[in-house]
Order: structure tokens, then sequence, then C-alpha cells
């Protein structure tokens, strides 16, 4: 046997200090094999590159969007503080108490604040212990001692968009003292915005009665038309026509119409009104308690313009459904609510069967009026109103004079008198709004004042 070489022999020689063993090759699994071959494609060389980019992106986006929202909000608080400091309040308030015999009414004594965010209007006043937007009635003493005048209609006598300082009955009593002082005028006024002749037949019966008036004046606008049927007027308050919450009217068996008195449990048969989507809830709520917001909302981004149509074309229907209304609703398809609450219909020289009753029903409250009239002892005239009624040759004013003519009763043009003056007639209303402003009630007063110079019997 050979010897074995010492170990340190073999390590300075460079062998090593354990006898060699056979490598062995250590197989990985097959999917541990990189270059295992795989039913996928392998990923192109810039894979890492795209993912990078992508998340670069998505990153630039959301700060983008960040910053887009921190914006928004940033103009939102600005909005909100500007109009804070700088409208007095943020939405209108009307409350309304009802009254047998009457029906719908302002409360007594009660802040009634009007806001309209597109003619930029805000104006707080009072109503007097009737429930109008007037100066406390007159004692039966003073009407007594002169000329007691009782206007009496809607919207153009209530004129929530004018102080009651600069209203045309109380510019009448200012210039009448000064150049018709033996007259002794006094004007009281009653209006309920909405109002026809047959709904403002309680406004006398039961408040401007005991006075006396020398002359009754019936502020007439073209929505009177409309006012004064039931038909039509239930499809602008989505009311029930058997039960109104005003005076209204109704046929006989034969045919000819009679009064009917307010219904207190008219809320419980109201039309029903079309659902609210989502959005329409939360703009609601928004413009309640946010002035940013009830600005937006006049900016009409996000109103639904064609609603109020669709609206009062599901209650036509629903009437249509009945004996009373199916004939009349027959053939017509509602435009625009607007349109309707301003009367255009009347100026065609044809109309359709339900318009054709409003005026029935019209020269029916207007003949009630004149009955009252003549029993009191009172004289009786009408102011046609802006320059929607127009003059002779409208359609619309025609067919109130065609009405007013055989009573006897007089018209005063209040579009008459600006064309004679050259007044621009635009310059006497609010843009958007469309009633008189300050401007418009001077105008009203004057065409009043005029007319009074001409006609001082009707104070006898």
């Amino acid at each position: 046997m050979a010897e074995t070489e010492p170990t340190y022999v073999r390590l300075a020689r460079g062998y090593p200090s354990a006898p060699l063993r056979p490598r062995v090759k250590i197989m990985k699994p097959r999917s541990m094999q990189t270059n295992a071959p795989t039913n996928s494609t392998p990923p192109p060389k810039y894979a890492r590159a795209l993912r990078a980019a992508t998340r670069t992106a998505l990153r630039m986006a959301a700060w983008n969007a960040l910053l887009i929202i921190s914006g928004l909000l940033l103009i939102a608080l600005i909005g909100e503080a500007y109009f804070r400091l700088t409208k007095p309040f943020i939405n209108s308030s009307a409350p309304f108490q009802f009254v047998d015999g009457v029906g719908l009414i302002r409360e007594p004594n009660a802040e009634l604040r009007f806001v309209d965010w597109y003619d930029d209007l805000y104006v707080s006043s009072r109503t007097n212990s009737l429930g109008f937007l007037d100066r406390q009635p007159v004692s039966p003493e003073r009407a007594a001692d002169g000329c007691h005048i009782a206007f009496i209609g809607d919207s153009f006598v209530e004129a929530k968009q004018t102080p009651i300082a600069d209203k045309f009955h109380v510019r009448l009593e200012e210039m009448a003292a000064r150049e018709l002082p033996h007259l002794a005028i006094t004007a009281q006024a009653y209006g309920i915005t909405g109002a026809g002749q047959i709904n403002q037949l309680p406004f006398y019966d039961e408040y401007a009665r005991h006075l006396n008036p020398n002359l009754v004046t019936l502020v007439f606008f073209t929505n009177d038309f409309v006012n004064n049927s039931p038909v039509l007027q239930a499809l602008d308050y989505g009311a029930d026509i058997d039960k109104m919450p005003f005076m209204s009217a109704q046929k006989n068996a034969h045919g000819k119409p009679e009064l009917r008195p307010p219904d207190p449990e008219y809320e419980r048969f109201l039309l029903p009104r079309l659902p609210k989507t989502w959005y329409e809830n939360a703009r609601d709520q928004a413009i309640q308690v946010s002035y940013f917001a009830a600005w937006l909302n006049t900016k009409n981004i996000w109103n639904d313009s064609g609603k109020a149509t669709r609206q009062t074309a599901a209650w036509a229907a629903m009437l249509a459904q009945r004996p009373c209304c199916a004939a009349l609703l027959d053939d017509w398809r509602p435009n625009h609510k607007y349109r309707l609450a301003f009367g255009a219909p009347f100026k065609k020289e044809h109309l359709t069967p339900v318009f054709q009753e409003a005026l029935e029903y019209t020269a029916f409250g207007i003949d009630q009026f004149k009955r009252r009239a003549d029993r009191d002892g009172a004289n009786l005239a009408i102011l046609a109103a802006t320059s929607h009624m127009g003059t002779r040759g409208d359609p619309q004013f025609d067919r109130l004079y065609a009405i007013a003519q055989p009573l006897n009763i007089p018209l005063i043009s209040d579009y008459e008198y600006i064309l004679k003056q050259g007044y621009d007639a635009q310059d006497g209303t609010w843009t958007f709004d469309g009633h008189w402003n300050a401007t418009g009630h001077q105008w009203a007063a004057e065409a009043v004042l005029e007319w009074l110079k001409q006609n001082q019997h009707v104070c006898d």
C-alpha cells in the first residue's frame, strides 16, 4: 500500500483537503425553469416602461382631478361668501292661510320676502291686518269723507317685486292730492298672485265692501282668462277641479256657471305630481341652504325645462278622463307652462273649446262684480294692465272689450297711455320677472289719474 502523503504536503500542492467528490447537477422543478416552454407569449421588452408610464399617467390624472375639485370647491366657497355678504336673504317666503269663504290668502301682519336672482330683486314687505301687501286698511270714516277706490287683482296688484311706497295705488293717492285735491282720493289694494276675477269676488265681499268704495277697479292681466277657467286653473295649480282652494265656478244642469266656495280640504285631493329624480331632490335641498347653489339654479345648469310641460300634459290626461272635461281637452295639447300662464292662446283668432269656455267664465266673473257694484251703488272700471293686453286691435284686448262693453264697464288701457306718452313699454317692467317695476307702477298711476280727470263723476 502506497504511503499516504501528509496533509500539509497536499495543501502545499494546492490539492483539496478532502477527497474530490463527483459534481451532481441539481435540476430545478420544471415550473421554476426560466427557459421552460410556457403557453404565454414572453412580455415585450418595453412592458416595464409601459407599466411605469401608466403609473405616471394615473398619478398625474389623480393630481389633476384633485386640483380641479379643489379649484371648484374654492370657487364655491368664494361664491358662497360673496353672496352671503352681498344678498340680504336667499329664498322667497310667502306664508298662506286658508280662510273660510275666501280661500288661500296671505297671513296677516307677516313678512313676505321676494327673491328674483335673474333681475337681482330682493324685496321684503309686510302684509296688513287683512293679509294683503298694502298699508293698513283705511278707516271707514276717512273713506266716507272722500272718493275711495278699491283696486282688486292678481300679482300686478299684490306686486311683491315693489316696495309698498312705490305701488301704483299709493302713487295715485299722492298725485291726486296735488292735482285733484277736491276729490280727497283714498285707495286700497286687494291682490293675490294667480287670482282671476271669480277668485277675487270674496276680496270685495269680505274686505272691500264695508268701506263703500265709490269706484271698484279690476286690474286685468292676460292670465286672468286662464285663472277664471276651473279646468285651466286646475292644470296650473295641480288642484282637483272639484276641490279648489279658492272661489271658483262650475256649470249647473242648465249649462249656466254658478259660484262654488273654496274647499278647506283641497290638499287631500291635489293631483299627483311627476316623481322627482335624485338630482332634483338634491338641487331643491341645496338651493334652500346655499346662496351659491341658488345662484347656480338661475343658470339652468340642472333644470329640466320640459318637465313643467310634461306635468301639465299628465294632469290634462287625468282630467280628460272625467265627463266634465273630456270634450274640452280632447284637441288641446299643452305648450310650455309659461305660455299658458301668460294667456298667449287668447292672442289667436281661433280658440279651442277649453279656452272658449275660459272666456265664458271670465264674462261670468266680471258680470258678478258688476251686479255687486250696482247693488252697492259703486262704479266699476277695468284697468287693462301692461303691454301684454295691448289695445284695440289686439285679440286679447278686443275679447275683454267685448265682455265689458255690453255691461257699460269702462276700460282704462295702460298700454294706450304708454303709447300716447311715447314711452318704451319695456322700461316699465322687470326684464325677467315681467311685472311692473317702479316706473311701470308710476305709468299705471298716471293712466288712472288721467282717466279720473275726465270721469270725476265716478266719485259722486
